[in-house]
């Protein structure tokens, strides 16, 4: 039985910050979709005080693609080790390792990736590469970004959310949410929407949102539904005032009905505060305008829901 080949890229940064600050980064993969522009969502599952499983959503080469993986975390040398448990075609396993190491101005951060194609397909070896470099060279910069400018981070990542309740069965509102393709005849503030169902329960959305002056603008975004509870999401394209936004649609049980949250989390755009007159001239303000835009169209959604679950 011919044993098929095995593969390797690395990729490496330097960074001028502190080595917890780097590696805090790492360790912390709940934060990746805000940080790591390929990564959707992540759930996580401690094993043991050592051992982590993650189930990832992510993008790679425009295919959102999922896999679970098995970390080994090691404070100590500043490393963390992975390898995936359930790897999704073309990719046969996958492993590696990140490696934050002390140098004069910083740190230096290796990222290795071990991987075998299934069947050893040229063009699958070439897809996977090709995917690796890509995600690689922009997660590593990612975190270059974020850990030079850690300081400024608190300031420009906040969460927020807008709840109501709703006296209706927890899967007829799941459905008017999950049912993003209706919502242009649904919700005003919705002027179009195209949507693509990649993958059971992953969908891939272009949506052009109408603002109160009329104007549209375009989002693009992953969700990943979960069946009737929830239905968590990243935007791919933002508005410019932010870098990234997360969310997610959940619906919990309530008396009589439910409750249903709508969560959101913000990275700003540094670089854009100031040059937009209506969200003001500081991070505070552009804030507050964000919140105001974005949650507006939460608790609109939340009552189109509650009015269409109720009449049910």
């Amino acid at each position: 039985m011919t044993r098929t080949q095995e593969h390797q890229t690395v990729h490496e940064i330097d960074i001028a910050a502190p080595v917890d600050v780097v590696y805090g980064i790492i360790a912390d993969p709940t934060r990746w979709p805000r940080y790591f522009t390929p990564t959707v969502h992540v759930e996580r599952t401690m094993l043991d005080t050592e051992t982590e499983r993650l189930r990832i959503w992510a993008t790679g080469n425009t295919v959102v693609r999922a896999w679970t993986s098995i970390r080994a975390i090691d404070p100590e040398r500043h490393q963390v080790s992975f390898r995936q448990e359930v790897s999704a075609p073309p990719v046969k396993s996958m492993s590696g390792c990140w490696t934050v190491r002390p140098v004069d101005e910083g740190v230096q951060l290796v990222l290795t990736h071990d991987f075998e194609a299934v069947d050893d397909d040229p063009a699958h070896v070439e897809w996977i590469t090709k995917g690796t470099n890509e995600n690689s060279t922009v997660e590593l910069a990612n975190i270059k970004r974020l850990a030079e400018s850690w300081g400024r981070l608190r300031e420009l990542e906040f969460s927020f959310e807008d709840s109501l309740v709703i006296h209706a069965p927890a899967a007829d509102i799941y459905d008017f949410l999950q049912d993003a393709a209706r919502w242009p005849e649904r919700l005003p503030h919705v002027a179009g929407l195209d949507l693509r169902e990649t993958d059971a329960g992953v969908q891939q959305m272009s949506m052009w949102t109408r603002a109160k002056d009329d104007s549209t603008h375009l989002t693009e975004s992953v969700r990943v539904c979960f069946p009737h509870d929830r239905i968590v999401y990243k935007q791919l394209v933002t508005p410019v005032l932010i870098n990234a936004h997360t969310g997610a649609w959940l619906i919990e049980p309530a008396e009589d009905g439910v409750v249903v949250r709508a969560q959101h989390t913000i990275l700003l755009n540094e670089e854009a505060v100031g040059t937009i007159p209506a969200a003001g001239l500081t991070v505070e303000s552009t804030r507050d305008f964000v919140r105001a835009s974005i949650g507006g169209n939460s608790r609109a959604t939340l009552g189109f829901a509650k009015a269409y679950a109720e009449a049910l």
